[in-house]
């Protein structure tokens, strides 16, 4: 067995708030109790959640599901359409034939440099999401743009790229050929907006799994009349377009069209929107410290720029914890050695920010 043992935490302002924030909780009286509560717990695995439950679903019981119908617009293959869609719009992309992959983007219509960000939704909702979830916009502004109210296939991606020009000639040998990245510069130019301005799409219909380290994608299973609605939650420009992947899978070898129908929503829509906190962080351009776009493409050095990072310069404290032997065991038994090497310090803060983890995100 180990001796009892002194271990000194180096924590900056940043950790140490969050785990005040913890005995502020009643989670443990002081750091030194919280330090052993975490071994113990980690351990025995017996950390119980302390993550606020979700809220219960409204009743739409009595509530109005009929919508009206305000457009409606077919896709030809190799085309898209950018869309003018309102908040409290409904937008339904509906497979004509089946089997047809669909892409997807959207902008603020009021700022396009607030736009859908495919990492931060697939962060919050995983990698297929479907009906319940939302697609959020990029850093830093973070809003929630659209929330999926329907989805009759539920094979929707978020790990693939849109497929590009380059795309077809490095891999396939076209010098010209339909493609995604293509097909929406087309459609965002009908609103001043140039190929630099695509981002990575939301991935309707489009069949995927992880296989090994990578994702693969599948055939289609998709029918016609299969479709996924969204809700605007701002006014947006939507940019769905039909998938130029002919000689992949994701389509099953063919291009067919798409129908796009812009619908009010109903009260039903409207009152399934989960409820979303405002925070301080959902920063607008009126919070930037630059707040102009840039109007030329060279980058030219500020000479008049001074750092302001957050929370710059982060200086750390030392903290002491007492740890029994039998402590000073268990805290080595969690094999952490490949990370930390004998500091047995830095291996009980991993221990205490795991618990935290375990305790208020699981």
């Amino acid at each position: 067995m180990s001796s009892p043992q002194s271990l000194t935490l180096r924590l900056n302002p940043q950790q140490l708030d969050l785990l005040q924030r913890c005995i502020a909780n009643g989670d443990a009286a002081d750091l030194q109790s919280l330090a052993q509560r975490a071994i113990r717990e980690m351990k025995n695995n017996s950390v119980t959640s302390a993550k606020p439950a979700a809220p219960a679903k409204p009743d739409l019981s009595g509530l109005s599901d009929q919508r009206q119908l305000l457009a409606t617009r077919i896709l030809e293959p190799g085309t898209g359409k950018a869309l003018e869609l309102m908040k409290g719009q409904v937008l339904r992309i509906e497979q004509v034939e089946g089997g047809q992959c669909a892409d997807f983007n959207c902008f603020n219509l009021h700022d396009y440099k607030e736009f859908m960000h495919v990492g931060r939704t697939r962060t919050l909702h995983g990698f297929n999401p479907g009906p319940g979830d939302f697609l959020w916009s990029a850093p830093p502004r973070e809003r929630a743009m659209m929330f999926i109210l329907a989805d009759t296939v539920r094979a929707n991606d978020v790990m693939f790229p849109r497929c590009s020009a380059n795309l077809y000639e490095s891999v396939y040998g076209f010098h010209k050929h339909t493609n995604c990245h293509d097909i929406q510069s087309e459609a965002q130019r009908e609103y001043g907006l140039t190929p630099d301005d695509v981002h990575d799409s939301f991935n309707l219909f489009m069949n995927t799994v992880i296989a090994g380290e990578r994702g693969r994608i599948e055939r289609q299973t998709s029918k016609a009349g299969d479709h996924v609605d969204m809700l605007a939650l701002m006014d947006l420009l939507a940019v769905p377009n039909v998938c130029g992947a002919d000689i992949m899978r994701t389509s099953n070898f063919s291009l067919k069209p798409l129908k796009a129908e812009i619908y009010a929503a109903s009260e039903r829509d409207l009152a399934s929107v989960p409820a979303l906190a405002d925070w301080s962080t959902q920063r607008k351009p009126a919070d930037f410290r630059q707040p102009t776009i840039k109007a030329d493409r060279p980058l030219k050095r500020d000479t008049d720029y001074v750092p302001q990072f957050t929370n710059a310069p982060l200086v750390s404290q030392d903290y002491v914890v007492e740890l029994s032997a039998q402590e000073i065991d268990t805290l080595e038994s969690f094999g952490l050695h490949p990370y930390y090497g004998t500091d047995r310090a830095a291996a009980l803060r991993d221990v205490m920010y795991s618990w935290w983890e375990k305790r208020y995100m699981d």
